[in-house]
């Protein structure tokens, strides 16, 4: 919603102030215009019904903008009397008296414009400044932009590993992964939680990935559009082409639990060799793009499906590296007894060990995540009561999320940080192979061969964890795409840039600035 450059002189001066302060204080970032979260905000104090704002938001998507046409009209401005704006006044008497603080420690000094504003069009500085940044997120915007970007976009981080990272992907509420095979329930148990019937997935059985979250009405927006979105954290999604996308939408629908917490529910995955070639996008490569954004994961189990299919399996491997965002849930556990429960939680405990390649033990909710009552006929009470703080500790696990979603940002931050690291070793290391002239060919494809052997040199030369090195087929399948001879050499200081940021920007970051959810 933008307001054209007009003055009201309809309006009486005393009406014309109102609006001109109101404008202000919703008007957040200063840039002359109301989007977004802001107008959602400050047209929701007005105590509009739900369909007039949705009206109002309607006629500002479509570009509708307060011009001298509608000045003009027949509506009467200087008898119309402002609207009653609940709590707005505080609001705005709390920013006049911060404005006054600052200005007063500040000795009286004038403020200039935001020095945020320029970040996106700013060239790279040696030091990032923390009295730019107003929170931890900033600051890893900021660091991002002049520090591991360059390092990505010069060794083609985002071709071979992840897509380079946007704004909205700092921005995104924390998100919730859930997935299991056909039918153990995972679209039910969304339901559950946000104790809706809303339109989730397709019944009997989901057939599509659904992003559930936050927004004004309930709608479903269909994966195309929400992949251009740049408010939207999904832009990475149309590396997976348009087969992915016609399988992807986002349901949204007004929550208390989606205003902090955003659900991801998958199809279900299938079981049989034969069935996998029947998907027209990469399932796994769609998982693990998922599983990088993801603030937690969950594997759904059904007592009677506890085998874990060659899909399953690849997908369960595609999470590698993010072994800490794993929880397991065993669903609908009231079907059987409690006898029959031991036995059936042991035999879950071998499948999955045969899987997940950690010395750690899973941890394995057990309940019923459904509507309805538990059974009790089959668990008896103490299965209830089971159930019950089971249910309890997932639930306190869920409500975690948004306080530990600062920290987890910064987590995958760092990881991130120290791949792209890795990675331009690699990459320079194969450059630096290269014959000058003859042979460029032969050479190319020993490396390729013999790329294990490459990564191992690189490994000892730089004294890299092995652990951290990528997937030698999946970088074969990818580099053997590319002219390595194109390729960059190493460029030490945008090495040292990467690990002054590791070693002193970060830090500085995080002694500064708090939780924002504490």
């Amino acid at each position: 919603m933008e307001i054209a450059s007009i003055p009201i002189t309809t309006c009486s001066k005393e009406h014309q102030q109102i609006y001109q302060e109101w404008f202000n204080y919703a008007d957040a970032d200063t840039d002359g215009r109301i989007t977004g979260n802001d107008a959602t905000k400050f047209f929701a104090m007005s105590n509009l019904s739900r369909q007039d704002l949705k009206q109002l938001v309607s006629l500002a998507q479509a570009g509708h903008a307060v011009t001298n046409d509608l000045l003009n009209s027949d509506v009467d401005l200087s008898s119309l009397k402002p609207p009653v704006m609940e709590g707005l006044d505080a609001l705005i008497a709390k920013k006049k008296r911060k404005e006054k603080t600052s200005e007063l420690e500040s000795n009286g000094s004038l403020h200039g414009p935001s020095p945020s504003a320029n970040w996106f069009s700013s060239k790279s500085a040696k030091n990032v400044p923390l009295s730019s940044v107003t929170s931890i997120v900033d600051g890893l915007k900021r660091l991002y932009l002049q520090k591991l970007k360059p390092l990505e976009v010069t060794y083609r981080f985002n071709d071979f590993v992840s897509p380079l990272l946007a704004n909205s992907d700092f921005d995104a509420k924390p998100m919730v992964m859930l997935l299991g095979q056909y039918s153990t329930g995972k679209t039910t148990f969304i339901k559950h939680l946000l104790k809706s019937g809303a339109h989730i997935g397709p019944e009997p059985t989901t057939d599509r990935f659904v992003v559930v979250m936050s927004g004004p009405d309930e709608r479903s927006i269909p994966g195309n559009t929400i992949a251009v979105q740049a408010d939207m954290p999904f832009s990475g999604l149309t590396t997976f082409g348009t087969a992915f996308l016609s399988k992807f939408e986002c349901s949204q629908m007004p929550h208390p639990l989606l205003e902090h917490i955003t659900f991801v529910d998958t199809p279900g995955v299938l079981s049989g060799e034969k069935q996998r070639t029947q998907r027209a996008y990469d399932f796994t490569g769609v998982t693990s793009w998922f599983a990088a954004k993801c603030d937690l994961i969950l594997l759904l189990f059904d007592p009677h499906k506890l085998d874990v299919s060659d899909e399953f399996k690849r997908v369960i491997s595609s999470l590698r590296g993010h072994d800490d965002k794993i929880r397991v849930v065993l669903n609908k556990a009231d079907q059987i007894d409690t006898q029959q429960l031991m036995r059936v939680y042991g035999a879950l405990m071998w499948s999955l060990g045969k899987v997940i390649n950690t010395p750690e033990v899973m941890r394995v909710y057990i309940g019923s995540f459904n509507d309805k009552p538990v059974n009790e006929s089959a668990t008896g009470p103490i299965g209830k009561e089971l159930f019950e703080k089971e249910q309890e500790d997932l639930l306190s696990d869920l409500k975690d999320i948004p306080k530990k979603a600062c920290d987890r940002r910064i987590n995958e931050f760092v990881k991130r940080a120290r791949a792209a690291k890795i990675h331009a070793y690699i990459i320079s290391h194969l450059k630096k192979e290269m014959p000058a002239m003859i042979g460029k060919a032969k050479t190319q494809q020993r490396l390729i061969d013999n790329l294990l052997d490459e990564f191992g040199k690189v490994q000892r030369e730089f004294h890299l964890p092995p652990g951290d090195f990528p997937n030698v087929d999946h970088f074969k399948e990818i580099l053997s795409g590319y002219n390595i001879d194109k390729f960059e050499k190493l460029k030490p200081k945008m090495i040292q840039a990467v690990d002054d940021m590791l070693g002193y920007d970060i830090p500085d970051l995080l002694k500064n600035f708090r939780n924002p959810y504490d």
